[in-house]
């Protein structure tokens, strides 16, 4: 994706979404994994305590800054169980199959009385800073400084969270960095997430920026 494509995506300083890297104004540069959780109230206090260690860990190793995003949003219901359903058709055991089925009719009564919510928790990984060049004056016809080595930025980015997946998973937890469409996606829902419930985004990003009109091909001389 190499442009912004509303007005509400240049205003928050998007430039770009590239090989999982999002390029942002000032030279800017940002990964995200998406992180898995720990059912921590139904643990022991042993593995409690270690769990609170592996992050005070992960947090003492940190050399860069990270931002921790945290996203509640209701359960799509009727997904989950329509593919639980369809599981039961396509040849689950008869006892697991009825298991399913009082599943789902439980889980429909339950969503009628209270709004189901899930919790997403991500972790967004910045590049370093480029070093700030003094541009007080340069001599006619010297061309400005230009900006940070793309293949450098993503080497800096994929190696710290690569490092961040590493520190989290003596946690217990799993982290996977979102791709270009993920990324998009997740933009799309913070931005607009009324919209986006009803507006995914489905398509390779090049899809969006590519052009959708194209002149038909002139045929060629002496033919009708």
């Amino acid at each position: 994706m190499k442009r912004p494509a509303s007005a509400q995506a240049a205003r928050v300083g998007l430039l770009a979404i590239e090989e999982g890297v999002v390029r942002l104004v000032g030279d800017q540069h940002r990964a995200v994994l998406e992180v898995s959780s720990v059912d921590f109230g139904l643990q022991g206090e042993t593995e409690q305590e270690a769990v609170v260690a592996g992050f005070a860990s992960f947090l003492n190793a940190l050399t860069f800054p990270v931002q921790v995003l945290v996203r509640v949003l209701p359960v799509d219901v009727e997904r989950y169980l329509a593919e639980l359903e369809g599981r039961a058709r396509r040849g689950l055991p008869e006892r697991l199959a009825e298991l399913a089925h009082d599943h789902v009719a439980f889980v429909r009564n339950l969503a009628r009385s209270a709004t189901l919510l899930e919790r997403r928790f991500y972790v967004v990984v910045p590049a370093a800073a480029p070093p700030r060049v003094r541009r007080a004056w340069r001599p006619i016809g010297r061309r400005a400084a230009a900006g940070p080595d793309a293949g450098a930025v993503r080497r800096q980015l994929t190696f710290r969270c690569d490092e961040v997946a590493r520190q989290l998973g003596r946690c217990g937890l799993a982290a996977r960095r979102l791709d270009d469409a993920e990324l998009a996606q997740l933009y799309h829902a913070c931005w607009c997430p009324e919209r986006s419930r009803v507006q995914r985004l489905r398509r390779a990003l090049a899809e969006y920026t590519a052009m959708v009109v194209q002149a038909a091909p002139r045929p060629a001389a002496g033919r009708a």
